[in-house]
């Protein structure tokens, strides 16, 4: 088109004016057009006749650029064009620059970059998310720029905008805006935006080339020429805050890299504009959100900036950080969190290059000191993320040597601490039994890394709370301590480490969680397994044994700990402790099902007992005095089981020949195994004595161990050998000389040696039958001898003649009989386990005759012979020994079990020996399994033996009752929960771990709804109460009146917090809803029944019962608030537990459905019950109105509704509850004068001073009453306004529900409606996990 039809268009179009989109067009079109070309002489034609009407100009073209048609086309082609104006040769650029028009150039680029809202646009939505998701080759999009740019199907040109960026740019360098403060702040924030508006475009053009540019116009404006350059920077760093503080993406990296690098380079120059950016991070700091994710985004945006800072600001910023620690949540919350990343990223922390006095100048000794203290913080969160932090701080310093000892000291593990007691050590203690979560996590995980510091020198105590933490109710604190207590054990080897780890490690492989029994069996695999083969790979058959000669046993034990290394000697001896042998047994069984068991552990146990006994040789020792490695011989006969192969019969041949000698060389110990009496005896009169009977029981030990290896590895043993063995074996068993448990390891091993040598499975049982027979007539006749003798002998008269030699050895005699006839009796029993089948017609009588001598109660007194003495008292072991062997051959068979149960029930009752009352509960637990229906009835009597004076026999109660409910032969009903609730406090502290265990995970699980249905009537048991009418279930009446011994009556402090302790303990296992229902069930069934006259509150146990019931009812865990769970880091505190916040909804909707009826059924009984108290003058009235006050706090919201038409009873309720305040302020304000008066009384005065001294002390008594009042009334005034001030819940406000009148008009008693009452006893009760 011709330039002359062109500036005549333009010229006119601006003088004819116009308001359309058809008009800005075409005047946008010719323009671009005009300045295209290049005629000089037209643009100076076109630039004078455009002076004339520039304000018309600009108008019009800020109207073009503001229009929002054409998805912004038309505003960003404005904008171009009037860009190309002002960089136009000779264009008067003061001229035709104005701020307005500046502004919507900027605006039309923000549009241009905003979502569009027309069809077409949102048809290429969905084409720019895929780009955004795959960025190139697919989608429908122009591929027209070489650039990289591309323009998308609604109309978006990212070349257009590159070109309008470049030439904004280019003006920027002549025009300069500090004549125009608001054109410069709306650039900088628009050029700030462009990377967020960009983000859904990033598909469709070249996103690294866009940031580019947007960081050359911001670090052009940075420039004297547009203002003052502090306060543009400060600008910018406003805008630029969104960037900083969003999440990783290329926006973010932006922002970061031109703070980072640009505004830093500039301000080493200029002092002004330091002190901007060295308080972004302090702005950064103000601006970061709460939430965990988006706060650490901001955490890592300000480490990023104080990194690029200078020393001297960043000391100042650590500073800062160390406030912080001090102000608010959020704030603290943040210190926390950039602590440790400022000591990881900022060089030399601890000063250890610049200073060697490093502890006093450096600024990460702050930095320690500040997290210490946050791991006390009151938030659980801040205390959670402290620990973890300062767990993150040790590891990074542990790494440099002179970092860890001063980090060392930092934290007072100095020198004279050097057993691993240090500032933090009390910390530890408390944080690792916190009540939240993630703070209990977080403190083993910082005891883990200071293991590593400290090189697994810890205190004890902690240890022992490791060893705690194992059996965390929760799965990732059971994790995370195994993982701190394997760390200790790991790097250190003493034996308190070996000690606690092997006690509380090995049984978590019986946790529910199989991942924890897999990593159980991990640990022990590398902890224990793989150390003993080291032991035995280091014991090579070169290897030189010390040269030192001396016999002494110190020496002796020094060479032999040096022998082994890394405290093996230790491991074994721990590893056949009876708390510890059980899991190690499931672990070997485990481990060897899934073959991870290496034949070189074999390999190496031999070796040890190889290499001890050479050493003990060398030594010129005696080798009857020589035991193996304590706990050896027991890992190989459990590894053994599944590693036949690698155990050596040439071995085990020569020490069980070795053994078997020093068996027969050794003093018989069968008297010192079964009467301790006769040990302490023999020790007084023999101290020589001692070593040997300790060689004699460990010799016992190791041949149980070395028979069950023999019995593991008999079918790989040559044919002949093995037949030698067994005829050995018989041998000994038929001299009935063994130790119980040699017994029970001589049969085992001859049952499986007879498999060996017969060829059928039915030869077998031929072969142990016959022996099993031979054995048990030989041990038949040993007993009856025994019995007969006893008899005799209880009628022979003995003369005073009778002493001397003749005497002892006429006693040495009897005890050798008496003990070859125990050992006869328990051989019995071991042998009708392994040959159930086996005839015992010929046994049962004179076993008869044992256990009921000198009972003439027995019912089968006359069925069969009894012994003319009473071998209770005669031979108390061998009476004993009767009853363990009688119940095992019940369990073999069940028509004899039938009869004799009611014998074992009757002597279980009786029994007044502690040992036999324990094997009797084994026995009738046994007897529950195999004989459910036949036992049943006997469960309350086992149960009273949970009451039992020994802690031995309560404990193992308590243990197999457990086993037996998980297991479901026993039902949680009638007495059993009842009685079980009594060892939650019982004085043994280990009794009360299993019982909280059990309450606590166990049955919270398997029967949630237990502790609900049973609670009511735990406060009557617990009281030992029956003045109660309303209660006649028989059954219920039968359970209150069995026995005294499962109450825990008085109204004694102490009886009250053991019975509160029980009561809150099975609060806590109450779901939100049972909570409310538990709550109107105690108002109903007691409180109601109180005021009815159903419940004698004259008595004593009646008063016992009212008054737990308030301290219930006032205690916080059956309080359900309306916020529960939803405080600001429950979310981020609690876990495994599901969903929180869904948990949360269902508690806070419970609450709206059911407080408000039940709260206004509830205050009504408080009413008449009062006055009840009130006119019997009963002590009780003071809990009652403390436990109204509770209530009128907690329910306020509900009560103001309740009480809103019945103001005199709301002053009646304030009024009372004034004068309780008073009373009780004024009877401590007493005390302390009482006191006060006696302290003085003590000191010597003048006698004449004594009627003064009067007059004070009442002086003192009227204002202590005045100021008592005072108190009093300040805090009914204060329940008063939270009743009338709190706020009432919405939901509970816009419930249709009746208004609750005064019934003071209605009956003169003031007592509440029966049907109100009968509802409330009426109410459901949730069936119990065992009915159905």
């Amino acid at each position: 088109m011709d330039e002359e039809l062109l500036l005549t268009r333009i010229i006119a179009g601006i003088e004819g004016g116009g308001d359309d989109e058809a008009y800005y067009h075409e005047l946008v079109t010719d323009l671009k057009s005009l300045l295209d070309t290049d005629d000089d002489e037209i643009l100076n034609r076109f630039y004078g006749s455009l002076s004339s009407m520039a304000s018309s100009f600009l108008r019009c073209i800020s109207a073009a650029m503001d229009s929002p048609v054409e998805s912004g086309r038309l505003a960003i082609l404005a904008s171009d064009a009037y860009l190309s104006l002002l960089l136009s040769t000779n264009c008067p650029v003061f001229t035709f620059f104005s701020p307005i028009a500046f502004l919507s150039l900027l605006g039309s680029i923000r549009r241009y970059l905003k979502r569009r809202d027309d069809s077409a646009g949102q048809g290429s939505n969905s084409q720019r998310e895929k780009g955004n998701k795959k960025k190139r080759g697919r989608g429908k999009r122009n591929l027209g720029y070489g650039d990289g740019e591309e323009t998308d199907e609604g109309g978006f040109d990212a070349k257009l905008l590159f070109v309008v960026l470049e030439k904004l740019g280019s003006v920027l360098s002549f025009v300069h805006l500090d004549r125009f403060p608001d054109s410069l702040k709306s650039l900088v924030q628009t050029v700030s935006e462009i990377p967020l508006l960009a983000l859904e475009y990033s598909g469709f053009m070249n996103y690294d080339r866009l940031m580019e540019i947007c960081g050359k116009i911001l670090s052009g404006v940075l420039n004297s020429d547009h203002g003052d350059m502090a306060l543009t920077a400060a600008e910018i760093s406003k805008s630029l805050t969104p960037l900083l503080l969003m999440g990783k993406h290329q926006a973010r990296s932006f922002a970061l890299g031109f703070v980072s690098r640009k505004l830093m380079g500039l301000a080493k120059d200029n002092s002004e504009l330091k002190k901007v950016v060295s308080n972004l991070p302090k702005f950064l700091v103000h601006k970061a959100p709460e939430k965990a994710e988006p706060r650490g985004f901001a955490v890592e945006a300000v480490l990023e900036i104080v990194k690029a800072m200078e020393v001297e600001d960043q000391s100042d910023f650590v500073d800062f950080v160390l406030k912080m620690c001090q102000g608010k949540s959020n704030f603290r919350i943040l210190a926390v969190d950039l602590i440790p990343l400022l000591i990881s990223s900022l060089g030399n922390p601890l000063g250890v290059i610049s200073s060697e006095n490093g502890l006093k100048e450096s600024w990460g000794l702050g930095c320690l000191d500040a997290l210490l203290q946050r791991c006390s913080d009151t938030s659980a969160l801040i205390r959670a993320r402290a620990l973890s932090n300062l767990a993150q701080v040790v590891g990074f310093l542990s790494g440099d040597e002179r970092s860890r000892s001063i980090l060392k000291q930092a934290l007072g593990f100095n020198s004279e601490t050097s057993e691993g007691k240090g500032a933090v050590t009390d910390l530890l203690k408390k944080r690792c039994v916190d009540e939240k979560a993630a703070v209990r996590r977080a403190a083993l995980l910082l005891v883990t890394k200071l293991t590593s510091l400290m090189g697994g020198c810890f205190d004890g105590s902690i240890l022992k709370t490791m060893g705690t933490s194992c059996s965390d109710p929760l799965i990732s604190i059971r994790k995370a301590a195994i993982s701190a207590l394997s760390e200790a054990f790991r790097i250190c080897t003493d034996e308190i480490v070996t000690t606690e780890w092997l006690h509380s490690v090995p049984r978590m492989i019986m946790d529910n969680e199989t991942s924890i029994q897999e990593e159980c069996e991990n640990v022990f695999h590398e902890l224990v397994l793989e150390r003993i083969l080291r032991a035995g790979n280091v014991l090579s058959p070169d290897s030189s044994l010390p040269n030192n000669r001396n016999n002494t046993s110190k020496d002796l034990d020094r060479d032999i700990e040096a022998l082994f290394p890394e405290g093996v000697l230790v491991l074994l001896r721990e590893l056949c402790n009876s708390e510890v042998s059980p899991w190690v047994t499931k672990i070997c069984g485990s481990l060897g099902k899934k073959k991870r068991l290496k034949p070189r552990v074999a390999l190496a146990l031999q070796c040890i007992i190889k290499e001890s006994e050479s050493l003990w040789l060398s030594r010129s020792m005696p080798i009857n005095k020589w035991t193996a490695p304590a706990g050896a011989w027991f890992l190989l006969s459990e590894v053994s089981v599944y590693l036949p192969k690698s155990v050596e019969w040439e071995f085990l041949h020569h020490h069980w020949q070795l053994l078997d000698k020093n068996d027969m060389q050794a003093k018989p110990i069968h008297e010192s195994m079964y009467d301790n009496s006769a040990i302490s005896e023999e020790l007084d009169e023999q101290g020589d004595e001692q070593a040997v009977e300790c060689n004699s029981s460990t010799w016992a030990g190791d041949r149980v161990f070395l028979l069950q290896t023999i019995s593991n590895v008999s079918l790989q043993l040559p044919a002949e050998p093995a037949a030698d063995l067994a005829d050995n074996l018989l041998k000994k068993i038929e001299k009935f000389n063994l130790h119980s448990a040699e017994v029970d390891a001589h049969v085992k091993a001859l049952k499986t040696l007879c498999k060996k040598k017969a060829h059928t499975s039915e030869e077998s049982d031929m072969l142990v039958k016959k022996w099993v027979e031979q054995v048990l007539a030989k041990a038949s006749k040993v007993t009856e001898k025994y019995i007969e003798g006893v008899s005799s002998n209880n009628h022979s008269f003995v003369t005073p003649a009778t002493l001397g030699s003749r005497r002892s050895k006429r006693l040495d005699t009897v005890s050798k009989k008496l003990s070859k006839a125990v050992t006869a009796v328990y051989t019995i029993g071991s042998c009708v386990i392994i040959y159930p089948a086996a005839d015992t017609t010929q046994i049962v009588p004179f076993l008869h005759t044992v256990i009921t001598s000198g009972n003439s109660d027995s019912k089968l007194k006359n069925k069969l012979p009894q012994a003319n003495v009473c071998l209770k008292q005669k031979a108390p072991l061998l009476y004993s020994q009767s009853w363990l062997t009688m119940a095992k051959m019940c369990l073999a068979d069940g028509k004899l079990a039938k009869r004799y149960i009611p014998l074992f029930a009757q002597e279980l009752e009786k029994s007044d020996c502690a040992a036999l009352r324990n094997n009797l509960v084994v026995a009738m637990t046994d007897f529950c399994v195999h004989y459910t229906a036949m036992i049943e009835c006997y469960i309350p009597k086992i149960t009273k033996r949970l009451r039992d004076p020994c802690e031995v026999v309560r404990r193992q109660t308590f243990i197999l009752l457990s086993r037996l409910l998980q297991r479901d032969y026993v039902k949680w009903r009638g007495v059993l929960f009842l009685r079980f609730l009594l060892s939650l406090v019982d004085e043994s502290e280990k009794i009360r771990r299993l019982a909280d265990f059990l309450f606590g995970s166990i049955l919270k699980v398997k029967a949630p709804l237990l502790a609900y249905n049973s609670f009511v009537e735990a406060i009557y048991v617990l009281n030992d109460c029956h003045a109660h009418t309303g209660h006649n279930n028989p059954d219920s009446k039968q359970s209150r009146t069995k026995e005294q011994a499962f109450s825990i009556r008085g109204t004694d402090e102490r009886a009250r917090s053991k019975r509160m302790q029980i009561y809150i303990t099975l609060l806590k296992q109450m779901a939100p809803e049972h909570l409310l229902a538990t709550f109107a069930k105690l108002c109903a069934e007691i409180l109601a029944a109180a005021s009815d006259g159903m419940l004698n509150i004259e008595d004593v146990t009646g008063q016992s019962v009212l008054q737990d019931a308030f301290q219930i009812l006032a205690c916080k865990e059956i309080r359900l608030s309306v916020s529960r769970g939803a405080s600001s880091d429950t979310a981020e505190i609690e876990e495994e537990g599901g969903d929180s916040n869904a948990a949360a909804a269902k508690g806070r909707a419970i609450t709206q459905a059911v407080r408000k009826g039940l709260i206004q059924n509830t205050i009504p009984i408080f009413i008449e019950l009062k006055r009840l108290l009130e006119s019997k003058n009963s002590p009780l009235t003071g809990s009652l109105m403390d436990c109204l006050r509770v209530l009128l706090k907690d329910y306020k919201n509900e009560i103001e509704e309740m009480l809103v038409a019945d103001k005199q009873l709301q002053k009646e309720l304030v009024y009372d509850m004034q004068k309780h305040e008073a009373a009780k302020a004024r009877s401590m304000a007493n005390q302390g004068v009482a006191c006060g008066t006696r302290h003085r009384n003590s000191e010597p005065e003048a006698p004449a001073a004594s009627e003064e001294n009067v007059r004070d002390s009442g002086l003192e008594s009227r204002v202590v009453s005045a100021a008592a009042d005072v108190v009093a009334a300040k805090a009914a005034r204060s329940v008063l306004r939270e009743v009338n001030g709190g706020a009432a819940t919405p939901p509970l406000s816009a419930m249709s529900v009746p208004k609750l009148r005064s019934n003071r008009g209605v009956s003169q008693s003031g007592r509440p409606s029966a049907d109100v009452l009968e509802s409330l006893r009426r109410r459901p009760t949730f069936m119990s996990d065992d009915e159905s």
